[in-house]
């Protein structure tokens, strides 16, 4: 299912006080974005305590959303990190389990320049799953570039993007450099206006 216009929510991944995932509260969480009618879905992101869970509990939670809600709502499945190999690694994951599309965010820490950004966001994209990237500078000290947004939304499996920079000038020139199609989401309210309402 192609990822959508609208509210996509991401979700956190309920844990039981023994540090082990509480599949029944997030069974309960999972239903009630499909009754309030999200039209997106993002499990394993950074809301959902991605970057502390093993292979193996993410595939727990990557079973559970696609269980309940696969064909209901697309499901965006987090697979981004500092490591290219561990981001290929947990994006074949979430295409073999029956993700929609997976949300890569820009390497942290390790400020990679504009075309390691490139390569390292169509490299994933070249696995096959509709990748959208994800910008937040503040967060991982680099900085992808509309300009390098605009390169990256050339391959056919890239088709959108989350920017989380609240620079409404960027959103617009975004737009400007990239097709109508490709998704544009705002991962901070500043831009959220500006998004929604071209």
């Amino acid at each position: 299912m192609p990822m959508q216009q609208g509210s996509s929510c991401a979700i956190i991944t309920p844990m039981l006080d023994s540090g082990k995932i509480d599949i029944p509260s997030l069974r309960n969480l999972l239903k009630y974005h499909l009754d309030a009618g999200t039209d997106n879905l993002c499990i394993l992101g950074t809301t959902g305590e991605a970057s502390v869970l093993t292979m193996d509990e993410r595939a727990q939670v990557i079973t559970t959303a696609v269980d309940m809600v696969k064909g209901k709502m697309p499901i965006l499945c987090g697979t981004g990190t500092i490591n290219p190999e561990h981001v290929k690694e947990m994006t074949q994951q979430a295409i073999d389990l029956g993700c929609d599309a997976s949300l890569v965010v820009t390497p942290y820490y390790v400020k990679p320049p504009q075309r390691g950004l490139i390569k390292h966001f169509t490299e994933t994209a070249d696995l096959g799953l509709p990748v959208i990237m994800y910008n937040i500078p503040g967060r991982t000290k680099v900085d992808l570039t509309p300009q390098s947004t605009a390169i990256c939304a050339e391959h056919p499996n890239i088709v959108g993007l989350k920017d989380a920079t609240g620079d409404l000038d960027r959103v617009k020139e975004i737009r400007s450099l990239v097709s109508d199609d490709f998704l544009l989401y705002s991962g901070i309210l500043m831009t959220l206006k500006i998004i929604i309402i071209p």
